[in-house]
């Protein structure tokens, strides 16, 4: 089965709950998502098939303050389903990339861009081993749930700082949030499927990656 098959197997579209102008592939049901888990055969959940509370909270924070993109190059890192790089887009960024390590999800963005009308550019990403490529504006949320992972993440953001671009993070408060080193922008309460997060709603909150002192 071809990724894009795989990711349209077990998902239709939906509006985002606090996205409403953005339509995502999401799965219909919980159960659903565990299926869709095994099929992929991956160690990670398949993160394109809902929209995560960061990513939520950061498409909306884009799209209710389009200046932060508007004719910009950005980059959506860790994108998932696509759906802050399509706020971006749909925002008017000057061109957008989203990239993503799974396959399954580069080929997610791809179909939801066209569903929603914009152009975005799909590639695989891995924080350890790729660069910003000239982006403007780097976008990345729900990425410091994992210790590894919040560590090689927060390294790749302070790099896209130091070649000059403006790096916008989105978090509901996970264990390994850089508190540090963000400055909060906005908070948003984010509905959410409880089934996930435990809960049905969650604060998260919008962040200014700072450069390092020297």
């Amino acid at each position: 089965m071809t990724p894009e098959a795989l990711v349209q197997s077990a998902t239709r579209l939906e509006t985002v709950p606090f996205v409403p102008e953005i339509t995502l592939l999401t799965t219909a049901e919980p159960s659903a998502l565990w299926d869709l888990w095994d099929q992929t055969q991956r160690d990670a959940p398949p993160f394109w098939a809902y929209p995560w509370a960061g990513g939520q909270a950061l498409a909306r924070y884009v799209l209710d303050h389009p200046a932060a993109v508007r004719g910009r190059r950005v980059l959506d890192a860790a994108s998932g389903s696509g759906l802050v790089a399509i706020a971006a887009a749909t925002a008017g960024a000057s061109s957008v990339v989203a990239g993503d390590i799974d396959l399954n999800a580069v080929a997610a963005i791809g179909i939801n861009a066209a569903a929603n009308g914009v152009t975005v550019g799909c590639r695989t990403f891995d924080f350890a081993a790729d660069g910003t490529r000239g982006a403007e504006v780097v976008l990345a949320a729900d990425v410091f749930y994992q210790r590894e992972l919040a560590q090689v993440a927060l390294r790749f953001l302070r790099d896209a700082v130091q070649a000059g671009a403006d790096v916008l993070v989105a978090d509901p408060g996970r264990a390994f949030l850089p508190t540090a080193s963000l400055t909060p922008l906005i908070t948003y309460e984010v509905p959410v499927l409880s089934v996930l997060e435990d809960v049905p709603v969650r604060k998260v909150t919008v962040y200014r990656l700072t450069p390092q002192e020297p």
